[in-house]
């Protein structure tokens, strides 16, 4: 049995000996004094865990269909894409949710974060539906921008079905999710996220290959094994709602508010077109991989291999975006505007400092780390150049992600959009497109086009944050 009720732990302050910088009591937590190391690290640590255990599912998602050829690899990358295109709102909400819920703990206003959670949750629930619907309807023609053929395109429309209906499940997973971590109890997130990934990786395995009498499925496995994890991820999430101090969430009213939405949605919509413009972008890479005349499948097995390798770096660095999220809204709550300024700086700089480090053995061993998921020679080498050139831009992408994270905790997301957009199409993709294609530059032209965009959104970034305007948001208002 897992519960949190009645743990207290105490970070010391330099200033003032046993003075309590970081209390957790009954699931109450305070970020908005003490040690701001420490309360990094408090909100960090667990979350760190959490991008393992979704970078361990996404691995084991390539490596297992790396046994079932470079077409089923390449499958899995772009029906992936555009499964994380369809839940872009619940991601968009999530922000929202974090923004207004750890602005009302960090003024100790509880009730407006159950009310906040609940508007939330039921918003998510019939968004979820709603696209659902959309998805089935439309599956050809969304299947159609994939530019595969013959039985590689039944397979690829096979898979994203079994995909769509995991999505009101993984809606509630993400909401409840962000909320937990906007009160402060990221290890609530930390339970759910392991529980989910530990299925997804058995199932992905007994799935696809069978086990002794129960005969596999193939490459359906990999896409049921995620939405049978996901369906018990929010039963779980509704257990320790029930568990926690978030319990009396079920005891309110439930009817949309119109006023709450409203608030929900002038924050999210920017972060929603962040992620729409994204992963339209990653999808248009994949496009223009795809339309070239020689190397196309070649080039977009490696990408979804390298983006997955590439995890290894993301999953400190977006463990920082989100302790940064919440610690900044919920000190801006507090009334700590400077405060929360230089959590911002610490973290980002912290992050800059540790993926650094992380990239060289990364660039040195690409070959070693490509190797598990790559199982055709030619994936192999393009997948190895695709890591060597990519680690060039991971200390701007660090910079650029965890500050991202400050402003949207802030509730700043038009900042933050205008920055990432910006980058993404009217530098990447027109420049992957003049390489890759009219420069005759081929695959190398899109991984030359994705480090050089990073390198002008990391600037950008930071000077937004520099500007101090995020200070100013009030998505409370």
């Amino acid at each position: 049995m897992i519960h949190t009720k009645g743990m207290e732990l105490y970070i010391m302050d330099g200033r003032s000996k046993g003075e309590k910088s970081v209390k957790e009591e009954a699931g109450a937590v305070n970020l908005t004094s003490g040690s701001i190391g420490k309360n990094i690290w408090y909100m960090s640590w667990p979350m760190l865990l959490v991008m393992f255990c979704n970078f361990l599912v996404g691995l084991t998602d390539v490596y297992v269909a790396g046994f079932l050829g470079p077409e089923i690899q390449a499958i899995v990358g772009f029906v992936g894409e555009l499964y994380f295109f369809i839940i872009i709102v619940a991601n968009a909400i999530s922000i929202g949710t974090v923004a207004l819920i750890s602005r009302a703990v960090g003024a100790g206003k509880f009730e407006d974060a159950l009310s906040a959670t609940r508007q939330s949750l039921s918003l998510g629930l019939l968004c979820a539906l709603l696209l659902t619907g959309a998805a089935l309807v439309f599956k050809d023609l969304i299947m159609s921008f994939a530019g595969f053929t013959g039985v590689t395109h039944e397979f690829a429309g096979n898979y994203f079905i079994i995909f769509v209906f995991a999505l009101a499940p993984n809606y509630i997973v993400i909401l409840a999710n962000a909320i937990f971590r906007a009160g402060g109890e990221v290890r609530l997130t930390l339970i759910t996220m392991f529980i989910v990934s530990l299925i997804n990786v058995a199932l992905d395995f007994l799935l696809v290959f069978g086990l002794f009498s129960l005969k596999g499925i193939g490459y359906r496995g990999i896409a049921l094994a995620t939405a049978l994890s996901m369906s018990a991820g929010m039963v779980i999430c509704f257990v320790l709602f029930k568990r926690s101090r978030w319990k009396d969430v079920f005891s309110g009213m439930w009817h949309l508010s119109s006023d709450l939405v409203r608030r929900i949605v002038r924050v999210s919509w920017p972060a929603a077109l962040i992620q729409i413009s994204w992963n339209a972008g990653n999808i248009v890479l994949y496009t223009i991989l795809s339309r070239l005349q020689e190397g196309s499948i070649t080039g977009m097995a490696a990408l979804t291999n390298g983006l997955r390798i590439e995890a290894i770096i993301y999953m400190p660095v977006f463990a920082l975006h989100a302790a940064a999220s919440v610690l900044t809204g919920q000190n801006l709550g507090a009334g700590s505007p400077e405060r929360a300024e230089k959590i911002g700086w610490k973290i980002s700089l912290a992050g800059v400092a540790f993926v650094s480090l992380m990239a060289l053995p990364i660039f040195i061993w690409a070959g070693t780390l490509s190797a598990p998921v790559a199982k055709d020679h030619n994936v192999l080498v393009e997948t190895v150049r695709y890591l060597r050139i990519t680690m060039l831009s991971e200390p701007f992408m660090a910079m650029s992600v965890i500050l991202a994270g400050c402003l949207m905790g802030a509730g700043d997301t038009k900042g933050t959009m205008l920055v990432i957009v910006s980058a993404l199409w009217i530098i990447r993709l027109p420049l992957a497109y003049i390489l890759a294609v009219v420069a005759g530059y081929g695959v190398l032209g899109v991984w030359l086009s994705m480090i050089i965009s990073m390198f002008f959104q990391g600037i950008a970034m930071t000077a937004r944050f520099r500007s101090g305007r995020w200070k100013e948001v009030k998505p409370w208002n």
